[in-house]
């Protein structure tokens, strides 16, 4: 059997699909029954709870040959490093308990800095977590998302603006959620002989090209808006983020543009969908 968490989301949703579709074993862990519903019709066992709680955790890890794990988001958190390590130390201690062998955890590009990286450093802190347990760990450390595109989907109709906080011809690899939810399947499905790092890219574009792209899907004109420096934590703030999460995405920002975030894993694999097919999605 496989647990996995995040099937709310995409990744998640992707990975326990793919086993599903395999004729596996499936846990889901969702927050509440309603979002287990459609699991539970789909043939997978559901457990309702959060990562936070060890107790549920470990119980919900039992007899289990892989764990899906990944840092759940909290937007609103007054400290959001505090949260990172405190979810983090939960999540390794029903690992350690539970006894499950493998855990394939989503991490990012740049986690192999201890800080410097804003909201990366604390899934450096959930790697070496799990390191500690003595667990089989497959962390993934995937590029930017591609679907990060649709939280300036405002900006974008109302006004034709793209904002970005990095150079606008800087280009970086941009990687589809679905490939990364086939790559926590098939790593779930054939452990590595030991604890390995894998980095998985996407395809390179700047924050022009993904302007371009959006203006060609949504047939008007779309400019990129280069946010000055300090307008960037207000800007977050006024999105929905709280003070201590906007300046650690204003610290990653800086980390990206200062070239610090790129592959240091033991092996690189390369995701292949491309932006103008994960648009259409995305969109709507």
């Amino acid at each position: 059997m496989y647990v996995i968490a995040g099937v709310s989301g995409h990744v998640g949703s992707i990975a326990a699909n793919q086993l599903l579709e395999k004729g596996k074993k499936v846990k889901v862990i969702v927050r509440d029954d309603k979002k287990g519903a459609a699991w539970s019709k789909r043939g997978a066992e559901v457990a309702v709870g959060e990562l936070q709680d060890r107790a549920f955790l470990t119980g919900a890890l039992k007899g289990a040959s892989g764990f899906f794990a990944l840092m759940p988001p909290k937007f609103d958190a007054p400290d959001y490093f505090v949260f990172q390590k405190e979810t983090s130390n939960e999540i390794a201690a029903a690992v350690k308990d539970s006894g499950v062998p493998h855990v394939v955890m989503l991490s990012s590009q740049g986690a192999d800095l201890e800080a410097g990286t804003g909201p990366i450093k604390g899934l450096h802190y959930l790697e070496n977590a799990l390191r500690k347990t003595g667990v089989k760990l497959t962390a993934i450390r995937a590029g930017y998302f591609q679907e990060n595109v649709g939280n300036f989907l405002t900006p974008v109709r109302q006004a034709g603006i793209f904002p970005s906080l990095l150079d606008p011809d800087y280009a970086f690899p941009q990687v589809a959620t679905g490939d990364i939810g086939k790559l926590v399947a098939e790593s779930l499905l054939s452990p590595p002989a030991k604890s390995e790092v894998v980095d998985l890219l996407g395809p390179l574009y700047s924050q022009r090209q993904v302007a371009e792209q959006l203006a060609k899907a949504l047939g008007k004109s779309v400019n990129v808006f280069a946010v000055p420096r300090e307008g960037w934590v207000p800007g977050l703030m006024q999105g929905g983020f709280s003070k201590s999460l906007a300046e650690l995405y204003a610290e990653m920002s800086d980390a990206f543009a200062k070239g610090l975030v790129s592959p240091k894993g033991d092996r690189t694999v390369q995701g292949t969908t491309r932006l103008e097919d994960t648009l259409p999605r995305v969109l709507g």
